[in-house]
């Protein structure tokens, strides 16, 4: 009996913190999602360069938006316009860009921990490949 009091103020004192507890409050926007931007085509030794810009894809964890560079109909080069500020994402992006240039489309795996950016890249991708014919 004599344990039964600290015990319960302990336990007690532990779950406060808990009930105090309120989850980071949430900016919600409503402007319009980004048209994606006409395609830019310039020439090069190789033959002709389309840079494009996916739609930007809103994800639980912030805006996605992806640009591909096109040689012809390879990938030359994906860089990501917009991304979530998460320690996850950043560590996602090279990964997922080194996997879009092995594929060569939008058909990639999703990065372990950043399963919600790796959707958001994907779409984004997978639009702007389908402006393009691609």
């Amino acid at each position: 009996m004599k344990r039964a009091l600290p015990v319960l103020v302990l336990t007690v004192a532990g779950l406060i913190p808990v009930w105090r507890y309120t989850p980071a409050q949430e900016t919600v926007t409503t402007e319009a999602a980004d048209p994606a931007p006409a395609p830019s085509v310039s020439a090069s030794p190789g033959g002709t360069t389309r840079v494009v810009a996916g739609p930007t894809v809103d994800t639980e964890k912030g805006p996605v938006q992806v640009e591909v560079t096109l040689d012809g109909d390879r990938i030359s080069a994906v860089r990501m316009l917009r991304q979530p500020d998460h320690p996850q994402t950043t560590a996602a992006v090279p990964t997922l860009v080194e996997e879009t240039l092995e594929a060569q489309s939008a058909d990639i795996d999703t990065v372990s921990g950043a399963t919600v950016t790796s959707d958001g890249y994907r779409e984004s991708l997978q639009a702007a490949l389908d402006a393009q014919g691609s």
